[in-house]
């Protein structure tokens, strides 16, 4: 049958040309030899070269996937990109992003500067307030003994007053531990994590982070040497509130939490990280249970902003605010580490950059303390990868601002997700209570 259909073939080619000839408008003989040679030399090079380029492999390949690895060789990023494997999670729905951000840029760029103006002054009233809270601590400390004195004297030179307020918090210390308080066990690294390392943009990205579709980042803020020699350590002494913990998203629960029980949910964590910083490492602590997704959790952030606003105008003095989260994942997913021997729900830090891959820059949500934000979650998530290796999952970068703009160390944490329990989320309170102590020093 094939040799009948190729022979009628032949045959309708040669009448054509045969009509074609009488008409004068046939091809040349030369042409037609010219164009059978050319679609031989096509198929011939369709069918060798493949398998010319993989010899020696046991499989042939495709010329798209011989093409694809030589991108990939070339730029290394790409293959980074395509095999980093996808966040199972609903981090800050995209949805209360946009729409946090339409109602800020309502409210016009002139109420930005203001708040930006205001949020300076209370900045400088902070600073002013924990220099005289230092200076009380060091006549405090003059009374106690010769080595007071020294320091009152240091203090009133105007020279050494920080060298004093360093022994004060050391007299502090241990006035605390007579007191049972403070007798947390140090640490020692579980691995020690190379910071040459750390200055290769790839290698630090792929390892620390994960950044959302919907924005993106480089290398000038996302630099391990500026981020590392920013000094997070709080400056302020605590007989003034230093730590603000609040939740934006307050109805946040576990596997395992009773309905309406508020201690059973984030909020009760959240409870027990506070307890953990005042007896354990004699932080000065606020826990704000205000609740503000209850009617409306898409416009929650918005709803939070003026209470924290409210918070800090009121205790300046705050130099760290923590909004702790619960995130939500698909069912099949559970987010546990073991630490200390104790099942122990994963932690996320989070990053808004006020920037779109598809706008930009947003300039109504600017964040004029991004940089310290960065630098604040990657030393937190660089402490838990070296004395907590699992604890934390990379840090997350979206697009938005979510409130992190108020204070230069101000942190989004997702303590696990709807899949932990209850005890595997307060577990994991232990571990990032002496985090953040390391990170915020003494």
């Amino acid at each position: 049958m094939q040799w009948c259909i190729g022979g009628a073939g032949v045959l309708f080619v040669f009448v054509c040309y045969q009509n074609m000839s009488s008409l004068g408008k046939a091809p040349a003989m030369e042409q037609i030899g010219n164009f059978i040679r050319e679609e031989v030399a096509v198929k011939a090079w369709q069918n060798c070269m493949p398998a010319m380029l993989c010899e020696g492999q046991e499989e042939p390949v495709s010329m798209e996937s011989y093409l694809l690895g030589k991108v990939e060789s070339l730029f290394p990023i790409y293959g980074f990109s395509d095999a980093m494997p996808a966040y199972d999670t609903q981090i800050e729905s995209g949805l209360e992003g946009a729409l946090w951000a339409e109602k800020s840029e309502e409210a016009g760029g002139e109420e930005n500067e203001a708040e930006d103006a205001r949020k300076g002054q209370e900045d400088g009233n902070a600073q002013a307030e924990s220099t005289e809270g230092g200076a009380q601590e060091m006549a405090e400390g003059g009374e106690a003994g010769e080595e007071g004195k020294a320091g009152e004297e240091e203090a009133k030179s105007g020279e050494e007053g920080a060298g004093e307020k360093e022994q004060g918090k050391k007299k502090k210390k241990k006035e605390d531990k007579a007191d049972g308080k403070g007798s947390h066990i140090e640490t020692a690294k579980a691995v020690e994590i190379p910071r040459e390392k750390l200055n290769d943009f790839d290698y630090l990205l792929q390892h620390f982070y994960q950044v959302d579709r919907t924005t993106t980042i480089d290398s000038s803020q996302l630099n391990a040497a500026e981020m590392l020699a920013k000094d997070m350590r709080l400056q302020g002494g605590n007989e003034n509130v230093q730590i603000l913990i609040y939740h934006t998203h307050s109805q946040e629960g576990y596997a395992d939490s009773a309905p309406g029980d508020s201690n059973a949910s984030v909020v009760g964590v959240g409870e027990k990280l506070a307890a953990l910083l005042r007896e354990e490492y004699g932080f000065n602590v606020m826990h704000h249970t205000g609740e503000y997704d209850v009617a409306d959790r898409d416009n929650a952030y918005s709803y939070a902003g003026p209470a924290l606003e409210q918070i800090l105008a009121e205790n300046p003095s705050i130099e760290v605010v923590i909004d702790l989260h619960r995130d939500g994942v698909a069912e099949t997913t559970h987010l546990v580490s073991e630490v200390n021997g104790k099942q122990t729900a994963q932690i996320m830090f989070f990053n808004g950059l006020s920037r779109t891959t598809a706008n930009g820059d947003i300039a109504y949500l600017a964040n004029p303390n991004l940089a310290d934000n960065l630098a604040f979650s990657f030393q937190m998530k660089l402490a838990a990868e070296e004395y907590y290796p699992g604890f934390a999952r990379g840090t997350y970068l979206k697009g938005y601002r979510y409130n992190l703009h108020y204070r230069p160390k101000s942190l989004l944490v997702e303590v696990g997700a709807q899949t932990n329990t209850v005890e595997e989320a307060m577990n994991a309170m232990e571990p990032l209570a002496d985090i953040l102590h390391k990170v915020l020093g003494e």
